[in-house]
């Protein structure tokens, strides 16, 4: 069966001489496995390496068997071209490292498609703004929500928040509690959308402290979920701003 379908690329590996295996996440399918024969090759036409970058937007046609196993792309075109992302090198690592959390955690073999606006539209956020210190932040906080342990934030005015159970409380309840300037900080990012980012002043090592808060609650609540190899990186670029 023959499908066309926008999809993100979450990540691509070199298979063979001239092939690539592309993980993507389909606005039709979810996530899908896919085989693009010879694309590094100088005598292919049509799809370019520059097309399977992280978090790419392409529109996409393929031959789905739909097996469970590899399927087959036959073309793609990009659907929105990026302008600032692939020569900033601060939102390129961005885009590395949130694409590197969707692998991990897009995992169901399942449509989401209100999931797959988000990301669509995030992206393109981030392409077109130059205030996105806190982009990566909040991506992961929204995320949450899709992905079914968004915080609970009825009892927000409380000091501790576990990450176990997601939710603040007055005193600590488990090793899982935690209370601090990070926890403050992230009660200021609950809630915040992409547009007002420039109103929170975080700082360098504050906005480390709640990225690794993140990746714990992260963790705790995804099975499997590894912290992304690229975030070092993301930290250093951020240290040299």
């Amino acid at each position: 069966m023959v499908i066309t379908t926008p999809a993100i690329v979450l990540k691509a590996i070199k298979y063979g001489e001239t092939s690539l295996i592309v993980k993507c996440y389909t606005a039709t399918n979810g996530p899908i496995s896919y085989m693009v024969k010879g694309v590094r090759s100088s005598q292919k036409k049509g799809m370019k390496m520059a097309y399977f970058q992280p978090l790419t937007l392409l529109e996409i046609n393929s031959n789905h068997k739909n097996k469970g196993g590899l399927e087959i792309m036959q073309s793609a075109k990009i659907l929105h071209p990026y302008s600032s992302i692939p020569v900033n090198i601060l939102k390129s690592s961005i885009a590395l490292f949130l694409s590197e959390v969707l692998y991990t955690t897009l995992v169901e073999e399942e449509a989401n498609k209100e999931l797959y606006n988000f990301i669509e539209s995030a992206m393109n956020w981030l392409d077109g703004q130059d205030q996105i210190a806190n982009f990566h932040l909040l991506f992961l906080i929204t995320l949450s929500k899709y992905l079914g342990f968004y915080p609970d934030t009825s009892q927000m005015e409380y000091p501790y928040f576990n990450l176990e159970e997601g939710g603040f409380s007055y005193a600590k309840t488990n090793s899982l509690s935690v209370k601090g300037p990070t926890v403050e900080i992230f009660k200021l990012l609950l809630g915040t959308n992409f547009d007002s980012d420039s109103s929170h002043s975080i700082n360098s090592n504050q906005r480390q402290s709640v990225i690794e808060l993140l990746m714990n609650y992260f963790k705790l609540h995804l099975h499997g979920f590894e912290k992304p190899k690229s975030l070092h990186v993301l930290h250093e670029i951020f240290e040299q701003k």
